[in-house]
């Protein structure tokens, strides 16, 4: 879905929503005071957000993942699957599935890590276990409390916060502010270079970081692009597009993972063309283009960095070093 405009700011819509928000935000609760967590034999770092939509999740695990492997530790990544067919738990094989068996974002991890979905988050992790996780990253998971954390890692797009402050459906909030940002061990606020927007008052020092594109994109500098997406922000990814050098002659947003139809690439194409232009789209939106048209479209691929590199590790170390429940 695309994240409506009135989550933007609080009017009437929002005040008029209100009274289901609180019935959303009650079954939240009592969702959390029923459920007794799982907890397995290694650790699970969970990356969230609090609001509905992207918020730079995926690129958040992918670094994380990235740091416990420079420690030697077998990681494994864990999703919903969001957006796929198959309950899991599965192991994903993108040589096997598509986007539409498991959810565009562990295709993307699974390229760099063995990666599960599981709708069931417990069993999930106990499959990863079974197949020699030594930690678990969750991509998303923040509000289920089916599967114990030792490590939540709050993920705020700096560029739009938390939007009205308002619980879904009168906002975009999963859940209430206070709750989410008390329950996180750390907030990460993910920079672009778009205006930031303001944020209530955190409860201890955030991280910083900024997604990157690879090097291999940077060729596209001073060139004529056609930039489009299907994440839950799109405007960050045509920034990020002009933030590199290339010239956004067009652009066009789709609503989060969205199912990319052959018929929807080819006008594409056809009007990068008659802009003479390059068409272009992130790593996530490529896993669900249609076999025959992803040699037609370029992709920019980002990592995420640390401004301090330095704080992630000494939580992760923390964490590793830590005797567990």
């Amino acid at each position: 879905m695309q994240a409506p405009e009135f989550w933007r700011r609080d009017g009437l819509l929002a005040h008029g929503l209100q009274p289901l928000a609180w019935i959303y935000g009650a079954a939240g609760r009592l969702r959390w005071a029923v459920t007794r967590p799982w907890r397995g034999d290694v650790p699970v770092i969970c990356i969230g957000n609090l609001v509905a939509g992207g918020a730079g999740k995926t690129p958040t695990a992918l670094a994380v993942a990235r740091a416990l492997t420079q420690r030697g530790v077998t990681v494994h990544f864990l999703s919903r699957g969001h957006g796929g067919r198959l309950p899991g738990p599965i192991r994903v094989d993108p040589a096997r599935h598509l986007a539409r068996d498991v959810g565009d974002e562990p295709l993307l991890l699974a390229a760099a890590a063995p990666a599960w979905i599981a709708r069931d988050r417990a069993a999930g992790a106990r499959a990863a276990i079974a197949a020699g996780a030594q930690a678990i990253v969750m991509d998303d998971g923040f509000q289920n409390p089916g599967l114990a954390k030792d490590l939540s890692l709050l993920v705020i797009d700096q560029a739009y916060g938390l939007g009205n402050g308002r619980v879904h459906p009168a906002g975009p909030l999963r859940e209430p502010a206070c709750r989410g940002l008390d329950r996180a061990d750390v907030v990460i606020l993910l920079q672009s270079g778009e205006t930031p927007v303001p944020l209530p008052a955190l409860p201890r020092p955030p991280l910083t970081a900024r997604l990157i594109p690879s090097d291999d994109a940077l060729t596209l500098r001073g060139r004529r692009v056609l930039a489009f997406a299907g994440i839950g922000r799109p405007e960050r990814f045509f920034h990020t597009v002009r933030e590199m050098g290339a010239e956004v002659v067009g652009q066009q947003a789709f609503p989060d993972h969205h199912p990319f139809r052959e018929d929807e690439i080819w006008k594409l194409v056809e009007w990068a063309r008659e802009l003479d232009a390059q068409a272009v789209t992130t790593a996530k939106d490529a896993v669900r283009l249609p076999p025959g048209a992803r040699d037609m479209v370029t992709v920019i691929p980002v990592v995420l960095a640390f401004d301090a590199p330095a704080e992630l590790d000494f939580l992760l170390d923390r964490m590793l070093t830590a005797d567990r429940p």
